[in-house]
């Protein structure tokens, strides 16, 4: 007993009786919630309608079983249903027996790479995307994302390789929109946009609780998809005025299909999938840790990494829709009182009585109206405030996030993810190479050194204190070389030179090298070079160089040290 309890995960081996009834419900209430988001991002990917609830229903098992938070629910989601049409639609027709065996693949492949990644524990390439690249590439497909269902809203069928291109086919195909479909979608669209923006609080208003209103606001979409199907079939709007439906929905569970893509396959698909598999990363990473935060939990990169590589590789064999944290899923999770994983196990299960028996209600379900759902929950993720306070914060930032988003719309999602990291490395290399540099001094009566700029301090004669605050290393030595020059020539009478090392982290051989060489230059002037808080990894390295024999000044534990020695004997000086 106590052998096989090991295998099962932490959370179900220390489950208590308390959590069940919570844990039933929240799975029940999620089922019920998501089987139209499920739809309508199967579709948003190109894919039979039903893919998106057989990928609800194994891969949610894979990742509650492996995966480390509490209440993240994984499943189809916007972003990975986006990227996978992009990647997918140049290569097969949408829909077809090819599109489908390629969309098996590229999750099969992607969440290799996710447990690869989790088992050699790289957790921590979720922080190679800065934020600003992060929401400008989550806006840039949002925007995408909502001009691909516009088509649906008006009921005309507009195509093309590039955002500019969909835009002027939607444009031009406008004077040939379906009124009933228009009527429909926009109805759908504006009542859905009034309750995410003005239920809650309404309701709130009238005594209604939070946790209510909140529940009531997730409900509202599903009684929007039925009163849209209702008023389908009660006019026979497919039928008879052209209203585009789901249309036939198959039953029943998927059968296991294992297979290996074959070689061209991968070598199709695996630049797309390494881009879907560090945006799933960071996506799903980030999504458990504000989750965790939340609840005063804690989350494990690397076992995220595991449980999501595992959904997305249950996903090829059952289904073959890449999968992934969702925001919006999560959050019906949480708001539906979810404890634990076994929340999600329960909604798997109860999505399989769905599948099996009640899946061909949903055939005369309007497009428009699931465009609608798709276009409310794409409109919040354009994040113009996290642009405007990069912007404020930070130029370079803000210029990331104009460039990750602008690639994605004008180049594709690939291009548009590269040029994000492209600009996050070419703004970390910016700030490296151009380091903060400061003559600093000591304030009066303490031990304290600050920029003699900015505060009025004390200084030595013939001594300048120099604070170089950033790790050496040979791209940003020209700049520190400048800088130490331009001191120097300021103060010609300089007898010592104090380099104050307390931000520096790290040198290079490189930077080894040209202080070595600073410190044959400066005694033949003759100025010593003394080296103050240098820290302790840095010494380390720097004992085995030949600058720490050959240094014409000394070493001091603090700036304070080096000030009280050096200006004591420019006292005896001028004595």
């Amino acid at each position: 007993m106590a052998l096989s309890s090991s295998f099962l995960p932490a959370w179900l081996r220390n489950y208590r009786r308390e959590k069940l009834g919570a844990d039933l419900a929240a799975g029940l209430i999620v089922t019920v919630l998501v089987v139209p988001q499920s739809l309508a991002y199967a579709l948003l990917a190109g894919l039979p309608p039903q893919v998106g609830l057989y990928v609800s229903i194994f891969p949610v098992i894979a990742y509650a079983l492996l995966g480390s938070s509490m209440v993240q629910a994984v499943g189809p989601v916007a972003i990975t249903a986006i990227m996978t049409y992009a990647v997918l639609s140049p290569l097969a027709a949408p829909g077809s027996a090819a599109y489908i065996a390629l969309a098996a693949a590229l999750s099969l492949i992607s969440g290799a790479m996710l447990l690869l990644c989790g088992a050699i524990r790289l957790g921590y390439l979720a922080q190679l995307l800065s934020r600003p690249v992060i929401s400008g590439f989550i806006s840039g497909s949002a925007v995408l994302i909502i001009l691909s269902q516009t088509k649906h809203l008006l009921g005309v069928s507009a195509t093309g390789d590039n955002t500019w291109q969909v835009l002027a086919a939607l444009l031009n195909q406008l004077p040939l929109s379906q009124v009933p479909t228009v009527a429909i979608g926009l109805s759908a669209l504006l009542t859905l946009a009034l309750v995410r923006t003005g239920l809650a609080g309404s309701l709130t208003r009238l005594g209604v609780s939070s946790a209510r209103a909140a529940f009531v606001v997730r409900l509202m979409p599903v009684l929007v998809v039925l009163l849209g199907t209702l008023a389908v079939i009660a006019g026979d709007l497919d039928r008879h005025h052209g209203v585009a439906v789901v249309g036939s929905v198959v039953e029943g569970l998927p059968a296991f299909a294992f297979f290996l893509p074959a070689y061209d396959t991968c070598k199709a698909l695996i630049v797309a999938a390494s881009v879907m598999t560090l945006i799933g990363m960071v996506q799903n990473i980030t999504m458990a840790q504000a989750l965790a935060i939340k609840r005063r939990e804690r989350v494990d990169a690397n076992a995220e990494l595991l449980g999501l590589g595992a959904a997305n590789v249950v996903a090829a064999f059952y289904g073959g829709m890449p999968v992934g944290g969702g925001l919006s899923r999560s959050a019906v999770n949480v708001a539906a009182g979810a404890q634990t994983p076994l929340a999600s196990i329960v909604s798997a299960l109860s999505m399989i009585a769905v599948v099996a028996g009640a899946a061909h209600w949903l055939a005369r379900l309007p497009l428009a109206v699931l465009a609608a759902s798709i276009i409310v929950a794409a409109y919040p993720m354009i994040d113009l405030r996290a642009l405007r306070e990069a912007w404020d914060y930070d130029h370079a930032d803000g210029l990331a996030w104009l460039g990750t988003a602008g690639g994605v719309l004008i180049f594709g999602l690939e291009i548009g993810i590269g040029l994000g990291v492209v600009l996050s490395m070419g703004t970390l290399l910016l700030r490296a190479s151009t380091p903060h540099i400061a003559v600093i001094g000591r304030i009066p009566g303490s031990e304290h050194f600050r920029n003699v700029e900015r505060h009025d301090v004390e200084t030595i004669p013939g001594v300048v204190f120099v604070r170089i605050d950033e790790s050496l290393f040979f791209g940003n030595l020209g700049a520190v070389e400048l800088r130490l020059n331009q001191e120097l020539e300021n103060s010609t009478e300089t007898s010592d030179l104090v380099l104050v090392m307390s931000a520096v982290n790290r040198m290079d051989a490189t930077a080894v090298e040209v202080f070595a060489e600073l410190n044959r230059e400066l005694a033949e002037r003759p100025t010593r070079l003394h080296l103050a808080e240098v820290k302790g990894p840095v010494q380390d390295r720097l004992m085995h160089s030949p600058l720490w024999a050959s240094l014409s000044g000394e070493v001091f534990l603090s700036a304070n040290a080096a000030f009280e020695k050096l200006g004591r004997q420019a006292s005896r000086v001028l004595a």
